[in-house]
């Protein structure tokens, strides 16, 4: 059904929503994950035009990948990361074609008319754009 799924992180608390399931889904279906942040500040949108070092911010992002991927690797998992810069439905939607993944799942904040202008453009964008399936959960209101 599903070979590999890419789970877009935001190296946040609502990471804790989307992880469980993915979990679960690649044990029955037997699918690959590919953890994927997206590093959008200042430094990560310049990092190639410029030749920029990494951030600090980028550098943590990238331990918070392998240290998830640690996480679902110690229960029989496999998984890899990728550190995408950059705007980050683009990036998402890059990765997954690239990568060859054949879902992408995310979490959603459930934002309302303004939050969703402002938080939920992303998912907009994947959900619209993206040429495999998506898949949302919500994640708990703070």
């Amino acid at each position: 059904m599903y070979s590999k799924i890419l789970v877009a992180l935001e190296n946040k608390a609502t990471d804790e929503a989307i992880l469980p399931h993915v979990a679960k889904l690649a044990r029955l279906a037997g699918s690959s994950l590919l953890l994927v942040h997206v590093a959008d500040g200042w430094a990560a949108r310049n990092y190639h035009h410029l030749k920029l070092n990494e951030s600090e911010e980028m550098q943590q992002d990238r331990t918070y990948l392998e240290q998830r991927a640690e996480a679902l690797r110690k229960d029989g998992l496999v998984v890899g990361t990728h550190l995408a810069m950059g705007e980050p439905a683009k990036q998402i939607l890059d990765v997954a074609e690239k990568e060859g993944c054949d879902l992408i799942a995310m979490t959603t904040h459930g934002h309302r008319f303004l939050g969703d202008i402002i938080h939920g453009s992303t998912i907009s964008e994947v959900r619209h754009h993206s040429k495999v399936p998506v898949l949302l959960v919500r994640a708990p209101e703070r």
